[in-house]
C-alpha cells in the first residue's frame, strides 16, 4: 500500500498553484475566462473533454484524500474532489444551462473572480507548503 500521508499537502499545493496562476492570467488579460466559457458553450466536444478531464481529476483527488479523516486538509481536499465530480456530471447533463449561468457572472465580476482565485490559490499553496 503506498504512503499517501502527504497527498493532502500535494493536492493543496497543485490546486493552489493552478488557482493562483489562473487568477493572475485573468488579471493580466481580463476577459479570457469569459471567452473560454463562450467557446465551450458552442462546442459539445469541448464540453465533453472538459467534463471528462474534471471527472478524472476530481476522482483522483477524492480517492487519495479520505474524507473521513482526522486530518482537516484531507477532508477538505476530498470534498473539493467530490465537488469537481459533481460539476463534471452537471456539465455533461446540463451544459447549456450551467455554462450560461457562469457566462452571466463573468462580465462585470471578472476581476473579482480572478482576485478570489488568486487569494484561494495563495491560501492553498501556503497550507500545502506548511505540511512539508
Amino acid at each position: 500500500m503506498p504512503d499517501l500521508s502527504l497527498a493532502p499537502a500535494w493536492t493543496a499545493l497543485f490546486l493552489g498553484a493552478f488557482a493562483l496562476f489562473a487568477g493572475i492570467g485573468e488579471l493580466r488579460q481580463t476577459g479570457h475566462w469569459r471567452k473560454m466559457l463562450s467557446e465551450m458553450a458552442t462546442s459539445p466536444a469541448l464540453q465533453l473533454i472538459m467534463a471528462l478531464l474534471e471527472l478524472f481529476l476530481g476522482a483522483a483527488i477524492y480517492i487519495v484524500n479520505p474524507w473521513a479523516s482526522a486530518d482537516w486538509l484531507s477532508s477538505a481536499m476530498s470534498v473539493m474532489g467530490g465537488l469537481m465530480i459533481v460539476e463534471a456530471l452537471i456539465v455533461l447533463a446540463f451544459s447549456d444551462v450551467y455554462i450560461a449561468f457562469w457566462l452571466r457572472r463573468f462580465g462585470p465580476l471578472s476581476r473579482l473572480w480572478a482576485w478570489l482565485s488568486v487569494v484561494l490559490g495563495l491560501v492553498l499553496v501556503a497550507v500545502g507548503i506548511a505540511r512539508f
